[in-house]
């Protein structure tokens, strides 16, 4: 008898296990949490889930999908999304309140745009000498392939200067300096080229939001390591 009740017990005890593994099942599904391994719950999240302002472009990672921007037309005929415009303004007016006069030389361009932009540079080495390989090889570090450059999301802009009114050397610094403090990254810096896979460019700069590019200002690194600090991978 007193087996019997020992049973009955341990039969008890297992029910409610059950049903508390189950319930807690049910509660980590609906929050949405992941598991991916020790001490990583939740550590990772999808391209998807995140913002707009922090989508990654590269050689690595395409546009996803099912992108899609609003463009507003600059006075000079260049386009940007329509989100950056006010930060963009106000970095501008911060600027030339300063003696430097900046001007968007390129802001958003269509994947056949794109395109034309890296055939030129291809060309352009071919008839300097260089074989067709090598010819894609060089030009791919100035030009992104289609579909992996930033420009087709139309948050990022090259700035160059009016050089009737000011040096290129005097906007690049203070886009460097200040860039940031508008949400605005030095998106290919020279120290971080095995990173990002492109070469120097002190007139790219591309939006990330205010909070996201001091925090990467202040730590010194790019995009991509940002990305994998904050989400877990560098996708």
């Amino acid at each position: 008898m007193k087996m019997y009740k020992n049973r009955r017990k341990r039969k008890w005890w297992l029910g409610i296990l059950i049903s508390l593994c189950v319930v807690c099942g049910i509660l980590a599904g609906w929050a949405g949490l992941t598991w991916d391994g020790p001490g990583s719950m939740g550590a990772s999240q999808s391209r998807e889930d995140r913002p707009w302002n922090l989508i990654l472009v590269n050689k690595d990672y395409s546009i996803p999908e099912d992108y899609s921007v609003t463009l507003l037309e600059l006075s000079n005929g260049e386009k940007v999304d329509e989100r950056i415009y006010p930060k963009l303004q106000e970095m501008f007016d911060a600027a030339r309140a300063q003696g430097i006069y900046p001007v968007v030389v390129a802001g958003y361009r269509t994947h056949d745009v794109q395109q034309k932009l890296l055939d030129n540079k291809i060309l352009d080495y071919e008839n300097e000498g260089y074989s067709r390989n090598e010819a894609e090889k060089l030009a791919k570090q100035w030009v992104a392939v289609p579909g992996t450059s930033e420009h087709e999301l139309g948050i990022a802009v090259d700035i160059n200067a009016d050089t009737a009114l000011c040096s290129s050397d005097a906007l690049y610094s203070w886009l460097a300096e200040n860039g940031y403090k508008y949400g605005f990254i030095y998106r290919y810096p020279q120290d971080k080229t095995d990173i990002t896979g492109v070469i120097n460019e002190p007139w790219h700069y591309r939006y990330v939001g205010v909070e996201a590019a001091k925090e990467i200002n202040e730590q010194g690194i790019c995009l991509e390591e940002y990305i994998e600090n904050v989400y877990g991978t560098a996708g």
